[in-house]
């Protein structure tokens, strides 16, 4: 059985901050595998300025293409929107029965569990992995053995500081995947201005 960390976002867009977590994650779990899963539309985030789903998938695959233990998954595109992390474990789990899944999460998002559909379920059937996040506060679930925390660097980079910085024609550099860069500058993504 293939032990499977699942870490969702938007990833819009993928950023060295998820590669290094990932990476960190998957080596401190010891996990077999990382599959990022590409979520159309978070249920508690709207208004959100998202790149179109397919080409935040691309960006993904861009960014995780050197790492045979990195996997981008599009599940979410076909199911019903909003949709919630509990369905997508379900389908996941009926898919690949011999596979048990983690959740990966950030310790910000402990605070906010309890709003998610069915947690206890989550918490239950997969258990989380918790990775360090800079502000967290100890959540309410401190202790509870469904959930891991693993040593990973506390690192603040934010996606939305990101798409600021193409939209105003500033440096992205080491901040993206080279790949990752070169296919929003090729896309015109984000209002995308090469900087000088």
């Amino acid at each position: 059985m293939a032990d499977i960390g699942l870490f969702f976002g938007s990833f819009n867009p993928i950023h060295i901050g998820h590669l290094i977590i990932a990476q960190a994650v998957l080596e401190g779990a010891q996990l077999n595998e990382v599959w990022f899963i590409v979520s159309p539309q978070n249920p508690h985030k709207r208004n959100l300025k998202l790149a179109h789903e397919f080409d935040r998938l691309d960006m993904v695959e861009l960014a995780i293409e050197d790492n045979d233990r990195f996997r981008a998954l599009d599940v979410e595109f076909r199911m019903p929107r909003p949709n919630y992390t509990v369905h997508t474990l379900a389908v996941l789990s009926d898919k690949y029965p011999l596979h048990q899944f983690r959740l990966i999460i950030g310790e910000d998002n402990l605070e906010s569990l309890p709003k998610w559909k069915n947690y206890e379920a989550i918490l239950d059937h997969y258990g989380l992995l918790v990775y360090p996040r800079p502000g967290a506060r100890p959540g309410f679930l401190k202790g509870d053995k469904r959930i891991r925390y693993v040593e990973a660097p506390l690192l603040d980079i934010s996606a939305s500081y990101i798409r600021e910085c193409i939209a105003k024609g500033r440096s992205v550099r080491y901040l993206l995947a080279e790949n990752t860069a070169r296919f929003i500058y090729d896309r015109g993504l984000y209002s995308a201005i090469k900087p000088s």
